[in-house]
C-alpha cells in the first residue's frame, strides 16, 4: 500500500514557476514509476510527466517538454514537479501517481488505467 500527498500547488501569474512535491509513504517508494497528471474543469484527465524508479529516464507530454521537469529523491520518498514558464492552459488540479506496471517504453506509460495509486490532487492556477 502507498499513500500520496501532493503540496506546492497555488495560484501564479503566466510565464511563472511553481514546484509540485508528492510525498510517498511506504518503504517500496523505488519499485514504483512515478507520473503527474493532470484535469482541467470539464476534461478528462491528462498525463503530464513519468519518471522511471532509479530516476534515470523521463517521458513528457508534448504539451509540457521544456518547460516541466519532473524528478525524484529516493531518499526522501518524494518525486517533483518544476514548472516553469507557465500558461493559463496549465490551469488544472494536478495529481500524482504511482505505477507497478513494468515497461521498457516509458510511452506506455501514459495510460491512467496503468497506474495504482494516486493521491488527492492540488490545484494550479495560471493567470492571463
Amino acid at each position: 500500500q502507498v499513500q500520496l500527498a501532493e503540496s506546492g500547488g497555488g495560484l501564479v501569474q503566466a510565464g511563472g514557476s511553481l514546484r509540485l512535491s508528492c510525498a510517498a509513504s511506504g518503504r517500496t517508494f523505488s519499485r514504483y514509476f512515478m507520473a503527474w497528471f493532470r484535469q482541467a474543469p470539464g476534461k478528462d484527465r491528462e498525463f503530464v510527466a513519468v519518471i522511471s524508479r532509479d530516476g534515470t529516464a523521463t517521458y513528457y507530454a508534448d504539451s509540457v517538454k521544456g518547460r516541466f521537469t519532473i524528478s525524484r529523491d529516493i531518499a526522501k520518498n518524494t518525486v517533483y514537479l518544476q514548472m516553469n514558464s507557465l500558461k493559463p492552459e496549465d490551469t488544472a488540479v494536478y495529481y500524482c501517481a504511482a505505477s507497478s506496471f513494468l515497461s521498457s517504453r516509458l510511452s506506455d506509460y501514459v495510460a491512467s488505467n496503468n497506474y495504482d495509486y494516486w493521491g488527492q490532487g492540488t490545484q494550479v492556477t495560471v493567470s492571463s
